[in-house]
């Protein structure tokens, strides 16, 4: 993979914090099987910024809007924020299917197992709730607007799930790759070839991020698509 300079990656920095436009297929903390050498975000972060810590964290496939803060105070006040569930966090998720969302709210608790995945645990579950809009739908697929109003793990994903529309790509979760010729009429792959999905992960993007400085100011980041979501939804727009 190539190498990311971190510089790059800022869409926002001041005495406190750095919100970055993380990439896909980069995990936000070292991962324990991770050859030493690799990317991660924290290692990058703290190589720009020697005291930075992750205020959250994204999947290692998910793109989008990520807090750092520059030093223990702009942590503690930015955690307290994400405890008291007054950050404002949108994603957006191209989803499998055409659905019509209003406000629609997903309030189903959820247990993270052991292997990694997570499941709706109505008896040991922890409570989460997301709310979802339609902002686009296509011929087969939508773009939706996610907001979580708490945190817990793979919870999008899994409220989407629930919702009988999984994202593009998310298999774990029920989500079908997506294919060009799915979608366009007259489609030809090359002969000898195979054909590639239009995005290689979860199809799902922190697009932005609302939070109140230590100053009482409020910062308020929106990250643009990354190439592989800007291809996606190009195709699908011209294909509808």
């Amino acid at each position: 993979m190539k190498l990311i300079n971190f510089k790059d990656l800022i869409l926002f920095e001041n005495d406190n914090y750095i919100v970055i436009n993380k990439p896909p297929h980069i995990a936000s903390l070292d991962e324990r099987t991770a050859d030493k050498k690799g990317q991660s975000i924290i290692r990058m972060a703290k190589e720009y910024w020697a005291d930075a810590q992750l205020c959250h964290r994204l999947d290692k496939e998910t793109s989008g809007c990520l807090a750092i803060a520059k030093h223990p105070e702009a942590y503690r006040m930015l955690a307290m924020q994400f405890e008291d569930r007054v950050v404002d966090k949108v994603y957006h998720a191209v989803t499998n299917g055409i659905h019509q969302f209003d406000g629609t709210s997903v309030y189903l608790p959820i247990k993270a197992l052991k292997n990694g995945v997570a499941v709706i645990d109505r008896a040991e579950g922890k409570a989460a709730e997301t709310i979802f809009y339609t902002l686009e739908a296509y011929k087969q697929h939508t773009l939706v607007a996610c907001k979580p109003i708490t945190g817990r793990m793979h919870q999008i994903r899994v409220h989407l799930q629930c919702l009988k529309a999984p994202i593009v790509h998310d298999e774990l979760y029920g989500g079908k790759p997506l294919f060009l010729s799915q979608i366009k009429r007259k489609f030809n792959l090359k002969k000898d070839t195979d054909e590639q999905p239009l995005i290689s992960r979860v199809a799902l993007h922190a697009y932005a991020l609302c939070f109140d400085d230590i100053t009482a100011q409020e910062i308020i980041i929106e990250a643009p698509y990354p190439k592989d979501m800007m291809a996606l939804l190009k195709q699908l727009r011209e294909n509808k």
